[in-house]
């Protein structure tokens, strides 16, 4: 069955978190494409919604949003994921891998979208001293 390595990145906090998931949990990646949004259940982020960047296989051949399907492909590249023209106008012919998640998919690469508020507020107030109030001054 699938296994894969999950990164979710945090864009808000700019930290990342590897999980790792196998059998029934990898289950409902399979078949998803790059850009789509799912429940962060599945990646232990209850009550976030998470949306699918990238990924690679296991020789490292990063998928390509704009290839269709789940194959490995050579498709003549310009820039972008998988080539970095040195000079200006340089094309090459390179092998990625299509925009659907199938079991071939080693490493996928997510990240947080939508996140539950956190009551920053509400814990500011908790960590300030309650002061006591003014005793009124008597004459």
């Amino acid at each position: 069955m699938a296994k894969f390595k999950v990164i979710v990145s945090d864009p808000q906090a700019g930290t990342s978190k590897v999980v790792e998931v196998e059998e029934a949990r990898a289950a409902p990646f399979i078949g998803r494409k790059i850009s789509d949004v799912m429940d962060g259940s599945i990646v232990d982020m209850p009550g976030t919604k998470v949306k699918i960047t990238g990924g690679s296989d296991k020789d490292g051949v990063p998928m390509r949003p704009n290839v269709h399907g789940g194959v490995r492909r050579r498709v003549v590249l310009s820039g972008g994921v998988g080539f970095k023209p040195k000079r200006e106008g340089e094309r090459k012919r390179k092998a990625v891998r299509g925009n659907i998640i199938t079991d071939e998919i080693v490493q996928i690469n997510m990240k947080a979208v939508d996140q539950p508020a956190k009551p920053k507020e509400a814990k500011a107030e908790a960590a300030k001293p309650q002061e006591a109030p003014a005793a009124p001054a008597s004459a």
